[in-house]
């Protein structure tokens, strides 16, 4: 009988818990929940249809369209608009969404200099943006050169589709701009999709915040992010990794600051490669290898003298998002670049390391950090 009892009562559990896996709220949508039938309304923004409104898709006509001599001999619905050009200095705003919503999808194939093209997102009328990053490191490929992704939260496919999975909720309004600093114009093709539905009282927003440092100060550690006020959760780290020595680059711990640690952290990593889900210095025969994963990967090494040797560039991603860090007050992030010396001794490295920290929290969050000056972003 008692047997039974358990048995019963652990089904039922399973039961409640499958329940509340599948309940849907119309805000992310994923295999569990897809047969689930809800009340939100799906709508995309692209070059096509600026505003996302119903029943107004492939409106342009050939006198306004981006490709009207591509399209002159089909006229209008005919592939008219489907791309903007930005001009050196300007600011396109992509979209801007009434809420409450959230966005699903987001994909692009900007032209130009990543590093000289800025992605912008801001929630609910904010004055300063939540989302400031270099549109390839924002999309895991921060070195300029395409780089195959294959993971949960972002994906980058040939021959340069930047696609991005992470669900971003709000509940006033979404805008989100591409700021071109180059001197050249930018051709960006694009398309954002979401949902207007109704959004929890515990849902937070997205966040993320690109930095960078070239060269690293001698015997400092790398912040990927500090500043961070409120109650929210980590997601993810992107760094563009660029080795000024020989050798191995990646004995540095990364640490996770939270909730009012100073000195010593509540998390600290064994190495680089550990905490990117890798191991042994990515080595398989003698040479780094490259992976790509649901939630790390090593999707870019750049070779110009071969393995080990100088001026090595390295792109690696790590999503939290079957464990994300949970914080309810305060969250400082960072890394060592460490790797050896004679005698089998440490030695700190002098690098140039470019990062994203993502990260979901409630609103209103710090101000950010002044985006570095355009000679400083660049990749040379």
């Amino acid at each position: 009988m008692k047997k039974t009892f358990v048995l019963l009562l652990n089904l039922l559990l399973l039961q409640v818990i499958y329940a509340q896996d599948n309940t849907f709220d119309g805000l992310s949508v994923n295999m569990d929940n897809l047969h689930m039938l809800s009340d939100a309304e799906t709508r995309s923004i692209s070059p096509e249809n600026f505003t996302g409104e119903k029943g107004k898709g492939g409106m342009a006509t050939l006198d306004e369209g981006s490709a009207a001599h591509a399209a002159r001999d089909l006229g209008q619905g005919w592939k008219v608009n489907p791309f903007v050009v930005i001009e050196p200095g300007e600011t396109f705003t992509m979209a801007i969404i009434d809420g409450p919503g959230a966005i699903q999808h987001i994909w692009m194939t900007p032209t130009g200099n990543r590093r000289f093209s800025i992605f912008r997102v801001y929630w609910d009328e904010e004055e300063y943006p939540s989302v400031e990053v270099p549109v390839g490191d924002f999309f895991a490929n921060g070195w300029g050169g395409f780089a195959h992704v294959n993971s949960l939260a972002v994906t980058v496919n040939p021959g340069s589709a930047y696609n991005c999975y992470w669900t971003m909720p709000f509940r006033k309004k979404c805008k989100i701009t591409m700021t071109n600093i180059d001197e050249k114009p930018m051709r960006l093709y694009y398309q954002i999709d979401y949902t207007l539905t109704e959004v929890p009282d515990n849902a937070a927003y997205l966040h993320a915040q690109f930095r960078r440092v070239n060269p690293l100060k001698y015997k400092e550690v790398y912040t990927i992010i500090d500043g961070v006020k409120g109650e929210g959760h980590y997601v993810g780290t992107y760094l563009c990794w660029g080795v000024n020595n020989n050798g191995w680059w990646g004995e540095g711990e990364i640490k996770f600051y939270m909730d009012g640690d100073k000195e010593f952290p509540t998390i600290c990593g064994t190495g680089t490669e550990d905490y990117f889900c890798g191991s042994y210095n990515f080595d398989v025969g003698g040479q780094y290898k490259e992976y790509s994963t649901a939630y790390a990967g090593l999707p870019q090494i750049i070779r110009p003298d071969g393995s080990y040797q100088a001026q090595q560039r390295f792109g690696l991603y790590r999503w939290h998002i079957t464990d994300p860090i949970r914080f309810k007050k305060d969250l400082r992030v960072t890394i060592q670049a460490l790797g050896w010396r004679s005698g089998g001794r440490y030695l700190p490295l002098k690098d140039d390391i470019a990062s994203v920290a993502f990260w979901y929290q409630a609103e209103p969050h710090n101000t950010f950090p002044t985006l570095p000056e355009k000679d400083e972003l660049e990749v040379n």
